[in-house]
């Protein structure tokens, strides 16, 4: 699992550079929750390297924004990959992160 923090300000940049699935799942549960703390005001996530998700990384972005909530924190998902897109548009959940979804000109979708 690879992810690279940056903190400007309160404001927490994270570029996540794996997939995220049941392989890589707990890792970076662990590293992104320690993000969750006092201080932060914010948690941005680059999600454009994510070749992959599945169930469990869907149920640590879940998990992450109910942390936001309780924690009084923004978390926003920036520069969706295809791959989040699928699984976000498949089960009506972009509304529910409120972040918006660019499709890129070039993406072949199947």
């Amino acid at each position: 699992m690879t992810a690279k923090a940056k903190n400007n300000d309160g404001i927490l940049q994270v570029s996540i550079q794996d997939d995220m699935t049941i392989y890589t799942a707990q890792a970076l549960k662990e590293t992104l929750l320690s993000y969750c703390h006092h201080g932060t005001q914010e948690l941005q996530l680059d999600l454009s390297a994510v070749a992959e998700i599945d169930s469990a990384g869907l149920q640590l972005l879940l998990l992450l924004k109910s942390e936001a909530q309780q924690r009084g924190f923004i978390l926003r998902l920036l520069r969706h990959s295809e791959a989040v897109i699928e699984v976000l548009e498949l089960l009506k959940l972009g509304m529910y992160f409120g972040d918006p979804i660019v499709i890129p000109a070039n993406w072949k979708k199947s």
